[in-house]
């Protein structure tokens, strides 16, 4: 019989059985596919030796007048500015620095844990205080930061000091200053159950209710080279770039400001707008309200951060939305800021003076899974729902999913706020990542190629992620508190040692000649290339795994006689690169799938078009 070409569709579709999604892919991890064939993605490398504090969920970047590459960073506990490797704490207070009773420390001898008394309230565990004019007690020098670890009464908590006290001792004298860092959130989505759990109404009688505490949200953008940045239901921030040492400057509440006039006191999600530069609030108080409405915009006059008051010479101003209860994001388009509420989708225009703004609804019965669920790349709109992906060019409509039942089957749908989205540009492609099961981090990731309109999926733990065209490679936060350049290199770097990346891809259940006999498969041709690799002979391995009978196991043993797969190397590299030319296999199967992977230093590969030479086999 002539050679059989292993021409398989571009994707992983796991809408079906593994026999009825013959002709494509059906398992990967840790590939994509270019111009209509898998290969290993790119490596990952740590871009500092330091380290941040929480789980970071907000990235954004952009460049100073002064030519200084920042990158703000939102984390439950604090929030940075990282510059050539460094992150500087530009942590907002909560209270300025503030003279205590004295003799507020209370240390117990061979304990490092320091008892504070302070009757200011709104301290929780957690929470970064700093101490300065403090004198040294039991030992100890406590004129330094230290988060808080319980609360002792009412009035009193506690923190741990670098080295035990060498004595029990009350002292600190009469001039020890406190300064509280604004309350830090949670790291992960907290389910709520019982009385007060949720609002009035809410569930049937008897029930108790459910809700969620969600994690700590940051939204960021620049107004000129400056940040405005908030957490969500918190206050709105301002950074001044100008300002001397900026790095070591702490943020600002923008309403502190010179000049600042009726800025939101709280505020669910903040965005500038690209041209017309106006800076947004969505789900914010009103003017002259200290309430959060949650469907209400404000937006500042123009080119002013700070004037938020109406007025016939300005053009601020505000609208409330009517389709939904609770707006969860907005994304800056080419001519329109497109606002998601939890079952509708707005569409703000400028308009100019007197309306400025107006909003036109142009999705309904829609969903968005949470503030960051969103990605803008080619023009348009790409988001996940709570059980469906969309897209938005100009019309909102459900994008077409071949992964959707897998993915959705194992959601952790109690850590929903914590699906984001990013884009790899380069490779024209959208990232979610997601908890999977009963995982509590962002455990997996699924990914939409707007180019070649096909999915994949596979396994990776991020917390937030930004392709930015400032900076060389997407940027990605991992839990373990590193920012890490992709599609840098070909291994994991992560943490600063370097391991191999698993990688691998399997396709559906295909028929071998008719399916209806045996075949006897003894040659495999593969095809393949190791263009990038950092190693002098690299290598993967293709297995043929064949069935006999669609729907049954592999066979066990996979093979009769001979083995079902093989390494396939790159045996030379100069003059020319010389692979694996043929592989002699004895495989017998009515159908076969074929997998290729790879678990190497130093690894990476793209595949072509294997062919495989086959004859009748007389077994029935």
């Amino acid at each position: 019989m002539p050679l059989k070409k292993l021409e398989l569709k571009a994707g992983v579709n796991r809408e079906n059985t593994r026999y009825t999604s013959e002709g494509g892919w059906y398992e990967c991890d840790k590939i994509r596919f270019r111009q209509g064939t898998p290969e290993k993605i790119g490596g990952w490398q740590r871009i500092s030796d330091n380290t941040f504090l929480g789980v970071c969920r907000s990235i954004w970047n952009w460049v100073t007048l002064s030519s200084q590459n920042l990158v703000g960073l939102g984390t439950n506990l604090k929030f940075y500015l990282e510059n050539g490797g460094g992150y500087y704490d530009i942590t907002p207070l909560r209270k300025a620095a503030a003279t205590l009773g004295n003799n507020p420390f209370v240390t117990v001898s061979g304990s490092a844990t320091v008892t504070v008394t302070d009757a200011t309230v709104g301290y929780i565990v957690g929470d970064f205080v700093t101490f300065s004019g403090g004198s040294d007690v039991g030992g100890l020098d406590l004129n330094a930061e230290f988060q808080i670890i319980g609360l002792a009464t009412t009035t009193s908590y506690t923190i741990t000091a670098s080295s035990n006290a060498t004595s029990s001792a009350t002292g600190g004298g009469s001039s020890v200053t406190a300064a509280y860092q604004i309350n830090v959130g949670p790291a992960f989505a907290i389910p709520l159950t019982g009385w007060g759990a949720s609002s009035w109404s809410f569930g049937a009688w008897g029930i108790g209710a459910e809700s969620v505490e969600e994690v700590r949200q940051w939204s960021q953008a620049n107004f000129g080279e400056d940040l405005v940045f908030g957490p969500r239901g918190g206050t709105l921030f301002y950074w001044d770039a100008s300002v001397a040492s900026s790095l070591f400057v702490r943020g600002v509440a923008l309403s502190s400001v010179s000049g600042a006039s009726d800025v939101p006191t709280i505020q669910n999600l903040t965005l500038v707008s690209d041209i017309s530069r106006f800076v947004f609030c969505f789900g914010c108080n009103a003017l002259g309200s200290s309430t959060l409405n949650t469907m209400l915009i404000r937006w500042s006059d123009q080119e002013d951060a700070t004037n938020w008051t109406p007025s016939a010479t300005n053009q601020a101003g505000d609208l409330i939305l009517s389709n939904g209860t609770n707006i969860i994001a907005a994304k800056q388009s080419r001519q329109e800021v497109l606002v998601w509420t939890d079952s509708a989708l707005y569409a703000l225009q400028y308009v100019g003076a007197p309306a400025v703004w107006t909003a036109q609804l142009v999705g309904e019965n829609t969903s968005i899974a949470s503030q960051n669920a969103v990605a803008y790349a080619n023009g348009i709109a790409y988001w996940m729902g709570r059980d469906k992906f969309y897209m938005y060019d100009g019309r909102t409509k459900p994008l077409r999913c071949d992964l959707r039942k897998f993915i959705f089957n194992d959601f952790n749908t109690t850590q929903y706020p914590q699906v984001f989205a990013g884009t790899i540009e380069s490779y024209h492609e959208v990232w979610w990542f997601y908890c999977s099961g009963s995982s509590t981090v962002a455990d997996k990731y699924v990914v939409y190629n707007y180019l070649e309109d096909v999915w994949y999926y596979g396994n990776m733990s991020r917390s937030a992620w930004l392709d930015s065209g400032l900076r060389n490679n997407p940027l990605a936060a991992t839990y373990t508190f590193n920012l890490v350049d992709h599609e840098e290199g070909v291994d994991d770097n992560e943490t600063g040692t370097t391991a191999p990346i698993a990688a691998f891809v399997e396709s559906a259940q295909f028929d071998l000649d008719d399916g209806h006999q045996f075949m006897f498969i003894w040659r495999l041709l593969p095809d393949m290339t190791f263009d990038g690799s950092t190693v002098s002979s690299p290598s993967a391995t293709m297995s043929l795994l064949p069935l006999a009978n669609s729907g049954s196991g592999y066979n066990d043993p996979l093979s009769e006689g001979g083995s079902n797969s093989a390494a396939i190397t790159r045996t030379a590299t100069t003059p020319v690169e010389q692979f694996t030319g043929e592989v002699y296999t004895r495989v017998r199967g009515r159908q076969m799938a074929m997998k290729i992977e790879s678990s190497a230093e130093g690894v990476t590969w793209q595949l072509g078009t294997p062919r495989i030479d086959m004859r009748p086999d007389g077994r029935r």
